[in-house]
């Protein structure tokens, strides 16, 4: 199983979610991407993939991988959100350093 992070963006976008359901589906997501199993997900660039959700707005997760063995959730959003939330995941994964 992988080491899950989060970065302060994605915590706060998560923290504001308000249905319970919904923050337990986006959870068991999570849990299965720690085991390997990303479902549906679109490569974004090079460092960034989108974990895509089929229900409500369309949310969104966006991660990026390091030594194979930490996944980092960079940020989160919706369809109506999703360029700027691009925009503001690839510029925190170029800020992320090495450990």
């Amino acid at each position: 199983m992988k080491t899950v992070k989060q970065t302060a963006e994605y915590r706060k976008w998560y923290n504001k979610l308000s249905d319970v359901k919904t923050k337990a589906r986006i959870d068991v997501r999570i849990q299965r991407l720690a085991m390997g199993y990303a479902g549906d997900a679109k490569a974004i660039d090079t460092n960034v993939t989108e974990l895509r959700f089929h229900f409500g707005p369309g949310y969104r997760v966006y991660f990026t991988e390091r030594r194979g063995e930490i996944v980092i959730l960079l940020a989160g959003g919706d369809k109506s959100t999703q360029e700027a939330d691009i925009r503001k995941a690839i510029a925190l994964c170029a800020g992320i350093t090495e450990d």
